[in-house]
């Protein structure tokens, strides 16, 4: 019985030889369907693993609290612009928020710094050591400052790798001065690498200092309000008490700022991770529509298949009639024309996670896009083709299978 099974796939494969160029151009629908398919899943998964990378360069669970904006002359100037939020707004709602983990006050601007012959215009940015907590921010090389730092504003500093790059080259920068407005500061650490994030800014093009060294030494205080900062970090205990967080924090912050009922609120809220999981749902969708554009090549390549299938059964009638009539059975007929057709799929799959796969590396290398070529989107591809030949070749194999013995001699 094996052996008889055999025979018929040797008499399929035998005639696949026989009809080389057919047999090429017949699985070329299916080769450039299944490299479609691979090629389009590996720009969607990139995509997809760069905003998952973007969401956990944030920092986990974080909300960012911004001032309110101010009006001037009845000119809205903005959100932001108005000086809402303190440093003890931070402190309280870290002590108080049984929601939120910690709090980290921040003041931001942009200087030249200088090492020696070096200098490099960069964003400082003025904090406590709860900032590297909330983001997620490790220390590559030296240690971080601590929160008696932060007491005795400490000329202190840490480095991010863009800044180590532009002013030291490959030289170790612990230990060594830099200057920022003409006020030395020594580096204490460099802190690990984040990339872009979500809006392509680099954020390893930073310099953090202690608050307190930042608003005394460098930025100055705000006329205003001395204690005044320009955003509050927060994180939450865990990703499902975010919005419970935001609740307990924005009616703190209005009791803190002594907001009547019908006041609105004089700071706003914005959580980043979700705009970035946002984002990610749409790479996601995006992914699965590309491929199931790229999926309707399979199909024109099936219906291809069972095109040139049709015609091989009408151009091999009278040898179809004649292994019937010295006792090749209808299964016979119908395996060994299902076997053309897988044969046909199969190979035209292998060959398509070939070109696939070279494509996505052409993509990622000439388009700078990122690509990740799954296992997965590899099997199921092959898989599919091999169900489209065999689906598309059942009915000229069934036609082959089911024809007449006598007509099938008689056929010219």
């Amino acid at each position: 019985m094996k052996s008889h099974w055999i025979s018929t796939v040797r008499v399929a494969l035998a005639a696949l030889r026989t009809n080389r160029v057919r047999s090429a151009l017949t699985m070329l629908g299916i080769v450039i369907g299944v490299a479609a398919v691979i090629a389009t899943v590996a720009v969607g998964t990139g995509a997809s693993q760069r905003v998952q990378s973007q969401i956990a360069s944030i920092g986990s669970n974080m909300v960012i609290v911004i001032p309110g904006s101010l009006t001037s002359s009845g000119l809205q100037l903005g959100t932001g612009s108005a000086t809402t939020l303190t440093r003890a707004d931070a402190r309280e709602l870290s002590a108080q928020c049984p929601d939120i983990s910690y709090a980290a006050p921040a003041v931001r601007g942009a200087v030249s710094v200088v090492y020696e012959g070096n200098n490099w215009g960069t964003i400082i940015l003025g904090t406590t050591p709860d900032y590297l907590k909330i983001r997620d921010v490790s220390i590559a090389e030296g240690e971080p400052f601590t929160q008696q730092d932060v007491d005795k504003a400490s000329k202190v500093a840490l480095l991010g790798t863009t800044v180590v790059q532009k002013l030291y080259g490959g030289a170790d920068p612990v230990g060594t001065i830099i200057r920022i407005k003409q006020v030395p500061f020594l580096v204490q650490g460099v802190l690990t690498p984040k990339g872009q994030s979500a809006s392509g800014q680099d954020q390893d093009d930073i310099v953090l200092l202690p608050i307190s060294s930042a608003k005394q030494k460098v930025l100055g205080f705000k006329s205003a309000n001395a204690d005044a900062v320009d955003a509050i970090l927060m994180q939450a205990i865990a990703s499902d008490r975010i919005d419970a967080a935001q609740e307990e924090a924005r009616l703190l912050l209005r009791q803190r700022h002594h907001l009547l009922v019908n006041e609105d609120d004089d700071f706003s809220m914005r959580n980043l991770e979700e705009i970035l999981k946002a984002q990610a749902m749409s790479s996601r969708i995006m992914s699965l529509m590309l491929a199931a554009v790229a999926s309707v090549s399979l199909i024109v390549g099936g219906i291809g298949i069972m095109n040139i299938m049709l015609v091989s059964v009408r151009e091999r009638t009278r040898e179809i009639g004649l292994r019937q009539a010295v006792g090749a059975k209808t299964k016979d007929i119908l395996t060994q024309f299902l076997v053309e057709a897988a044969t046909l799929s199969i190979c035209g799959g292998v060959v398509g996670v070939l070109l696939g796969i070279v494509s996505s590396i052409l993509i990622s290398h000439v388009a700078g896009w990122q690509t990740v070529v799954s296992p997965g989107a590899i099997a199921l591809a092959v898989a599919f083709s091999a169900l489209v030949g065999i689906g598309f070749g059942f009915y000229p194999a069934r036609k082959a299978a089911y024809l007449d013995p006598i007509e099938a001699l008689r056929f010219e």
